[in-house]
């Protein structure tokens, strides 16, 4: 029963329910200003049974908000593993405004119909890593967020030194995403030891003018993709705003975005990557990419400026141009601090673990 479930606030870097006006039902498990928490089982299951808001919200009798399954708010080092998560109502693991999170060892399921099942949303959060997790649902398998439009800019907290490894899933929608809620900024993304299979898209920027904010420093690596329809895909009209009083010409920032060794097998687009016109999307660096790609026009790209080397089939004109030295300040490398995979730097952020 929808009304058992208690009605919050909405979040203040949001304005409103991110599906409705007003409020949002809170979440199943909730936490607000704690700090050393720890969420884990023997791959125990945790069932949000979200047939019932699904079918809310597909009939549009939904009165708030649908709620996440797992929500921690203003909340340091939280740990997430060991648990299989099944159905969640809306996004299945949502930290909002939390530091040093840890989710590992997670499997998360949702059937691919049901509608915006999230895996794992970091969200004006910071220090966050996410490892050894498999997940298939209805909706992006990650989809790191920092708030909405006027909200968000306001609001003013970025997600920021996110760690993403050894991610296996599959979705209808995306493998790893960055908004469309990003105007409180997103940087510092590290990404790599990715498989993507049976998807839409495996790395999707969402994001559209009234939105402000930015996206830089993301360097994602060593990515296997079977059966994915875009392999890469940045949508700069994505649309989507709380009201009217949002301010269009509030541009994101998308740049320094690298991605390099990437493989592919059954791919039937290799990019679609849009960006804002009089908003160019810079310095987007792809480097030892091979794609098979089925597509006659493996590449379609707008308002975007970049470079490349060693991709198949060859990029787009506006990325045509080869990484020289002269160039290597503008594609995004990982500083030293968060590039190493060592148990050293992994612990560095749970020192008390």
């Amino acid at each position: 029963n929808s009304e058992d479930w208690p009605v919050v606030d909405p979040l203040p870097s949001y304005g409103r329910g991110r599906e409705l006006p007003g409020g949002r039902h809170r979440s199943l498990i909730y936490g607000n200003n704690l700090t050393d928490v720890i969420i884990t089982g023997n791959n125990g299951t945790i069932d949000g049974q979200g047939s019932i808001w699904w079918n809310k919200f597909r009939n549009k009798t939904l009165d708030h908000t649908r709620p996440h399954l797992v929500e921690m708010m203003n909340s340091t080092e939280v740990l997430i593993s060991n648990l299989t998560f099944l159905n969640s109502p809306f996004w299945t693991i949502h930290p909002v405004y939390c530091s040093h999170v840890r989710v590992q060892n997670v499997t998360i399921l949702a059937p691919p119909s049901s509608p915006n099942t999230d895996g794992i949303d970091p969200d004006s959060s910071d220090d966050v890593c996410i490892e050894d997790c498999y997940i298939s649902t209805g909706d992006d398998l990650i989809s790191i967020k920092s708030g909405w439009d006027e909200y968000g800019i306001s609001f003013g907290r970025p997600s920021t030194n996110i760690i993403i490894r050894r991610l296996t899933g599959k979705t209808t929608s995306s493998g790893i995403a960055i908004g469309s809620e990003m105007s409180g900024g997103v940087s510092e993304v590290h990404a790599e030891d990715i498989y993507i299979f049976d998807s839409h898209s495996a790395i999707r920027i969402k994001t559209s003018p009234g939105r402000g904010g930015y996206v830089k420093n993301v360097y994602i690596s060593n990515m296997t993709l079977v059966n994915v329809s875009i392999a890469i895909r940045f949508s700069g009209l994505y649309g989507e705003h709380p009201d009217d009083t949002y301010d269009p010409d509030a541009l994101p920032v998308i740049e320094r975005i690298t991605v390099k060794d990437v493989i592919g097998e059954n791919i039937k687009r290799a990019g679609l990557i849009q960006g804002i016109n009089g908003d160019n999307f810079v310095n987007i660096c792809l480097s030892n990419i091979t794609l098979n790609v089925s597509s006659k026009i493996p590449w379609n790209c707008s308002y975007i400026k970049g470079y490349s080397e060693l991709v198949s089939p060859e990029a787009c004109e506006q990325l045509n141009e080869r990484i020289s030295p002269d160039h290597f300040s503008d594609c995004y490398k990982l500083p030293d601090l968060i590039k190493s995979s060592s148990s050293r730097n992994r612990a560095a952020w749970f020192p008390s673990w």
